[in-house]
Formats: C-alpha cells, sequence, structure tokens
C-alpha cells in the first residue's frame, strides 16, 4: 500500500467509515466489510482531504465537470468540484434508476468527470456515464474513493481510485458459514 492509500484507510478506519460485520451491498452480495462513507462525509476536514488526494490523481483528464450518482457520491463528487472550480451535476434514483432531474443538463461536448464513492460492480458508474452520453456531453473519466473490485469493474474511459481494496463478497446462495451466523445489516448506499 502506498502512502496515499495508507493515508486514505487510516480516515476511513478513524471516522468509522470502515465497517466490520455481516453487510448486504447495494449489489446484493454479502461481505464481512462495508465502506459507509457517509461516516467520513461527517468529518468535513476529512472530504476535504480525501478529495485533494483524488484530486492529485485526476492530473491531465481535463474536465469542465463533475456528475455524482446520488447517494454515495453526492459529498465527495461536490467537494472534487469545488476544489477543481468545476460545474456539479448529481443523478438521483427514480424507479431504482440514475437520471437527471431539477433542470439540469449538458452543453454538447461537455467534458465530464464521474464521481463515486465506492464501486463494489460498477452499476451506478455505468449508469452515470449513460446519462452523460444520452444528455450529448462527453465522459473523460471515472473517479472513486474505493474501488472494491481491485480494478476488476472496467470502464471505456480512465477510471482512477484512491483506494483499491477487495473484500471477499458472496453471493446470497454462497455465504460462508462464519458470515451466516452474524447479524445481517444492509447500511444504505
Amino acid at each position: 500500500m502506498d502512502a496515499t492509500q495508507t493515508e486514505a484507510l487510516e480516515i476511513f478506519t478513524r471516522t468509522k467509515a470502515l465497517m466490520q460485520g455481516h453487510f448486504i451491498l447495494r449489489s446484493g452480495l454479502h461481505s464481512a466489510h462495508y465502506f459507509q462513507c457517509a461516516q467520513v462525509c461527517q468529518h468535513m476536514d476529512a472530504v476535504e482531504r480525501l478529495a485533494g488526494l483524488l484530486r492529485a490523481k485526476l492530473a491531465g483528464l481535463g474536465f469542465s465537470t463533475v456528475l455524482a450518482p446520488a447517494m454515495g457520491g453526492l459529498v465527495i463528487g461536490q467537494e472534487v468540484a469545488r476544489q477543481a472550480k468545476a460545474r456539479y451535476l448529481f443523478a438521483e434514483k427514480e424507479n431504482n434508476a440514475l437520471v437527471l432531474r431539477r433542470g439540469f443538463g449538458f452543453a454538447p461536448g461537455e467534458r465530464v468527470l464521474v464521481v463515486e464513492d465506492v464501486v463494489t460492480r460498477g452499476g451506478r458508474v455505468l449508469e452515470a456515464l449513460e446519462i452523460v452520453r444520452r444528455g450529448g456531453a462527453a465522459p473523460v473519466g471515472i473517479a472513486m474513493l474505493v474501488d472494491r473490485s481491485a480494478g476488476v469493474a472496467k470502464f471505456d474511459v480512465p477510471a482512477i481510485s484512491l483506494m483499491e481494496l477487495s473484500f471477499p463478497t458472496y453471493p446470497a446462495d454462497q455465504v460462508p458459514e462464519w458470515l451466516a451466523k452474524l447479524p445481517v445489516e444492509k447500511p444504505g448506499s
């Protein structure tokens, strides 16, 4: 683990954003670890630092707008946009699909960075990329605090993460006995 990952992991641990137990992830998979980024987002000094660490890895992407999928990406997306002096938009869930509302839209060819907190499979990121393309804009990359897939989730634009961590995940019918014995929590994204 490099110094940036070590610092980010310390921030997640200190703010109790990295949890241990038995969790059902948004993807439906089960895990003994959960990143509850809402915990770290209570502490604006931590959010500011995490966004700064992430921005340092974004050199050369050249974006003018940040799009964050709700709920998880809202706080970190806004902070990345603030630090980059970029426009900030967010997509919301409607009938369990992401949509732009509130009059948000894109200019033709607008260069958009999608910012998310945690990616396990990348479903919401893929939806956000599609929103950008349907809106006539150009997605230039994805920035995420935590890539739980450790690089397995693939996208057709550059994907940059602050940390790559791969905790085992299990389909509901393949949860190990030791994990099944723990009370199940679904903390929410």
